[in-house]
C-alpha cells in the first residue's frame, strides 16, 4: 500500500528540480520563436550538455513553497513543452538529466527505481522529440532526426545500499553515468564538502569495478580529491567530471584541482566545465569565466579532453529578482541540510546571467572564436570529446 508519506519526493531532491526548472513564484514564460539565419554554427555539430536540464518555467508549480516536498506522480509533468522548445532551438544534440535519489529523506532505492519509470515515461510521452541515449549511436542518431538525446545519470550512489551489483540492475534499467558522491561522505567515499578527504573505499573499488563491468561511465564531480584521485586510478575505463570549475582559478570544493584534472587526461578521461558560480570568487560568474576556466582546463588536460555540462536548462529566466528570492530559500534549504557546497549564496545566480536561454551554446562558440580556437578544438569541446570517452565506455 502506498502511504501519503511514500508519495513525496525527499524533500531536497524534489526541490532542487522544482527549483532549476524555476518551477515557484515565477510566471509561466512562452518560449520565445527562434529563426535560425542561414550558417548556424551549430548545426552540423553534436552538441553535449554532460549535465544539465529538461525542466521548464511553465511546470505546474506555481503557488508551492520551495522548501514544500513535490508530489512524485506529478514529476513528469515537469519537462516542459517550452524546455524541449528550448533545448531543441538551442542546438543541443544530448544532455545527462539527473535521475533519481541526490539527498534527503526518503529511501534512496525506491526513489530511484520509481524516477527510473518517471523517466521512461516521459520519453515514451514525447518519443517525437526525446530518445534514450544508450550509445553513442542513439547520440547520432537523435541529431539526424533532430531530437534531444536523454542520457540517464545518478548524482549519488546511495541507491545501491551495501549491494555494488544494483549497478547491473540499473544499467539495465537505461543507466549510463553513475556519479559517486554527492557533496557528504557516503559508503564509497567522500564527497567534495566532506572535511575527512577520505580515500575510495574497498566498496566504492567494487562499485567501480562493476561499473566498468556493465559498461557505466564513472562520473566524479562531486567527489572529494582523494576519493577522486583514487578512483581514477581504480578504473580500467576513463571517468568523466561532468560539472566542475578549476581550484587552481577559484578555490572552492566543487572545483576540481590540477591534480585530479591531470590524472584524468592521462586515464583517458574527460571534464565538463559548468556555468555555475563556483567561476569566479565574487559568486558572479561571467561569461569570460567560463571561457577561463575551459581554457585553464585545456592547458592542464589537453584540448582532447574538455567539454561544456552547465548543470543547467536551456530556458531563459523570466524574472530574476524572483528567481532569487526563490533561490535564498532554496540555498538555505541545502545549508540546514548540510549538503550546500561553499561559495553558494542566495542573491548570486546559479547561472551565468549572459549566457542563459536558448543562445547559450552559440554565445559560448562565439566565445570561443573570439579567443582564437579553430573549428576543430570548438567541436571537441561543445561534443567530441565525451563522444570519444562515451564510445570507449558504452561502446558505439
Amino acid at each position: 500500500m502506498t502511504t501519503g508519506q511514500d508519495k513525496h519526493l525527499d524533500t531536497i531532491s524534489a526541490t532542487r528540480r522544482t527549483f532549476l526548472a524555476g518551477a515557484v513564484a515565477l510566471p509561466a514564460l512562452a518560449s520565445p520563436s527562434i529563426v535560425r539565419a542561414a550558417g548556424d554554427p551549430l548545426a552540423d555539430k553534436i552538441v553535449i550538455n554532460t549535465l544539465g536540464s529538461l525542466f521548464g518555467y511553465d511546470a505546474p508549480y506555481p503557488n508551492k513553497p520551495a522548501t514544500e516536498p513535490v508530489i512524485v506522480e506529478s514529476l513528469p509533468e515537469m519537462v516542459t513543452d517550452s524546455a524541449v522548445r528550448d533545448s531543441l532551438a538551442a542546438g543541443m544534440t544530448a544532455v545527462n538529466v539527473t535521475v533519481g535519489h541526490v539527498a534527503g529523506n526518503a529511501d534512496p532505492f525506491e526513489h530511484t527505481v520509481a524516477d527510473v519509470a518517471r523517466w521512461n515515461h516521459i520519453l515514451r510521452q514525447r518519443s517525437g522529440q526525446l530518445l534514450h541515449v544508450l550509445s553513442v549511436a542513439d547520440i547520432r542518431r537523435a541529431k539526424a532526426e533532430g531530437k534531444i538525446g536523454v542520457i540517464y545519470g545518478f548524482q549519488n550512489s546511495l541507491m545501491l545500499g551495501d549491494k555494488p551489483e544494483r549497478v547491473d540492475m540499473f544499467a539495465g534499467l537505461g543507466l549510463r553515468v553513475l556519479q559517486l558522491t554527492y557533496n557528504k561522505a557516503v559508503p564509497v567515499g567522500d564527497g567534495s564538502t566532506a572535511p575527512e578527504n577520505r580515500p575510495l573505499t574497498p566498496f566504492g573499488r567494487s562499485v567501480v569495478e562493476r561499473a566498468n563491468a556493465m559498461r557505466v561511465l564513472c562520473d566524479l564531480s562531486h567527489s572529494g580529491e582523494q576519493t577522486c584521485l583514487d578512483a581514477i586510478r581504480s578504473s580500467k575505463q576513463p571517468v568523466a567530471i561532468t560539472h566542475t570549475g578549476c581550484r587552481a582559478l577559484v578555490d572552492v570544493p566543487r572545483n576540481k584541482t590540477d591534480a585530479e584534472l591531470r590524472l584524468l587526461a592521462d586515464r583517458g578521461g574527460y571534464v565538463g566545465i559548468y556555468f555555475m558560480p563556483f567561476l569566479n570568487p565574487t559568486g558572479h560568474a561571467t561569461p569570460d569565466d567560463v571561457i577561463t576556466h575551459i581554457d585553464h582546463a585545456i592547458r592542464i588536460c589537453g584540448e582532447d579532453h574538455v567539454g561544456i555540462g552547465t548543470d543547467g536548462g536551456m530556458s531563459a529566466v523570466p524574472d530574476l529578482a524572483a528567481f532569487l528570492k526563490m533561490q535564498r530559500d532554496y540555498v538555505e534549504m541545502r545549508r540546514k541540510n548540510g549538503i550546500a557546497a561553499p561559495g553558494e549564496a542566495g542573491d548570486k545566480p546559479f547561472f551565468v546571467v549572459e549566457m542563459s536561454g536558448p543562445e547559450q551554446f552559440r554565445k559560448l562558440e562565439r566565445l570561443m572564436r573570439a579567443k582564437g580556437y579553430g573549428s576543430a578544438r570548438i567541436e571537441k569541446i561543445l561534443g567530441a570529446n565525451f563522444m570519444r570517452v562515451a564510445g570507449d565506455v558504452w561502446g558505439g
